[in-house]
């Protein structure tokens, strides 16, 4: 089953479908610097594309949606560990990584921002990219507890806050 989440007027506009080698990555740069997003897509269970919507709802509230577009094409439900796949601009996920509206969308924000670190040729993973992502992440939570509406999203953002600042690696 596949959630269709933007437009379907937005076009790919040549995006490469692999982001591996340095042309391609280069072209990637090039069409996201002349302002090119994804149309992204959401793959798997039905339960996995309501999960994943309600944590994209999030990531809209917080003003984060744009970033989430210009650098994933799509988040789909697999059965292992989930992670960032940067030579597909894709997120992998499991069902667990989406239980949680709040949780999916910081790890969302988080691969999000890693994949922009990726094709900016920067450190996007190792300690100094891990800790710039969850920096990113912290900046997200607080975003979206200023602009929600919701008093649950909200205390839970502020949990999270909590936790994030009480952690000496940041």
């Amino acid at each position: 089953m596949t959630g269709n989440i933007d437009d379907p007027k937005e076009s790919r506009r040549d995006f490469p479908l692999r982001v591996y080698t340095q042309e391609e990555v280069r072209r990637a740069r090039e069409l996201i610097r002349g302002g090119h997003r994804h149309r992204l897509q959401v793959f798997g269970s039905r339960e996995f594309i309501e999960k994943t919507r309600e944590a994209l709802k999030l990531i809209n509230e917080a003003g984060y949606y744009d970033l989430l577009r210009t650098y994933i094409r799509e988040i789909r439900e697999i059965g292992g560990l989930s992670q960032l796949r940067e030579c597909d601009s894709a997120i992998w996920a499991n069902i667990y990584a989406v239980q949680n509206a709040v949780d999916a969308a910081c790890f969302f924000v988080q691969k999000a921002w890693q994949m922009k670190n990726y094709i900016e040729g920067k450190m996007y993973y190792g300690h100094r990219g891990e800790t710039s992502a969850a920096n990113k992440v912290l900046k997200f939570l607080r975003e979206l507890e200023k602009r929600t509406s919701s008093d649950k999203i909200r205390k839970e953002c502020r949990e999270r806050i909590k936790l994030r600042e009480e952690n000496v690696f940041l």
